[in-house]
């Protein structure tokens, strides 16, 4: 079934007017007379809406809201990759199910984003969102903070249950035991949500690493070197896995 993001008064509408972006999409895909698509608001908001022909569109059922987003949905601080690297983790990172995504500026990222620009691609940052939750079928979209400097994201990941992929000598223990010990010790039951944080493709610098390993649980992500998108992600799915699995 075909999936359209909308604002939340547009999901509510007997006669929902399209954004342009939506709009554009539903001339892509094509419908046919007479067959359903779901719109939803990325605020746990879904209606089923059925094609009456050039782009027009009738509700053929009741909204659907889902309450609050899920509480134990994490939270995800990654630096910023280049390029399409970067698009990608967001998109992933949505299908993961994440409650919130801090990208981060540290000191060895390559992108940097000058203040004046942030707000345009925090904007386009949403917008890879959508279209990840249209495709994936997710009813809630993250928040997407604008470019953060490492030191306020710290101060953001110090409200948060965080796993932080560090590279040492020895390694930290493995991300999975670290959970695990988390949890044993109560911190599921503290209220907070559970994050990762990753560095960039050149890693954190010596004084990062320190300031991160005082505030987040250090954890090892495997014995490869991965890539900082590849981190990202696995980072992710191995914490969407615990909590799917009850943590």
């Amino acid at each position: 079934m075909h999936r359209l993001p909308v604002d939340t008064e547009t999901l509510l509408s007997s006669s929902p007017a399209l954004s342009r972006s939506a709009a554009a999409h539903l001339r892509a895909v094509r419908p046919k007379a007479g067959e359903e698509m779901e719109l939803f608001d990325g605020r746990g908001g879904t209606r089923l809406f059925r094609c009456e022909g050039e782009g027009r569109l009738v509700p053929a059922g009741e909204p659907v809201f889902r309450g609050r987003r899920p509480a134990e949905a994490p939270v995800l601080f990654a630096c910023i990759t280049k390029g399409q690297r970067w698009d990608w983790t967001v998109a992933k990172a949505v299908e993961l199910g994440v409650s919130r995504i801090v990208p981060v500026l540290s000191g060895r990222t390559i992108v940097r984003i000058a203040p004046g620009d942030r707000a345009a691609k925090r904007e386009r940052w949403l917008r890879i969102a959508e279209d990840a939750a249209r495709q994936s079928g997710a009813v809630w979209l993250p928040e997407i903070d604008e470019a953060a400097e490492f030191a306020d994201a710290l101060a953001l990941a110090g409200n948060t249950v965080c796993f932080a992929g560090i590279l040492s000598d020895p390694p930290p223990p493995p991300l999975l035991d670290c959970i695990e010990a988390a949890v044993r010790a109560g911190a599921a039951a503290q209220g907070r949500p559970f994050s990762v944080f990753v560095g960039p493709e050149g890693d954190f610098t010596p004084e990062e690493a320190a300031a991160l390993a005082r505030t987040a649980r250090p954890c090892s992500f495997g014995p490869a070197i991965l890539r900082a998108e590849t981190a990202a992600i696995f980072g992710l799915s191995v914490l969407a896995a615990s909590i799917h699995r009850g943590l």
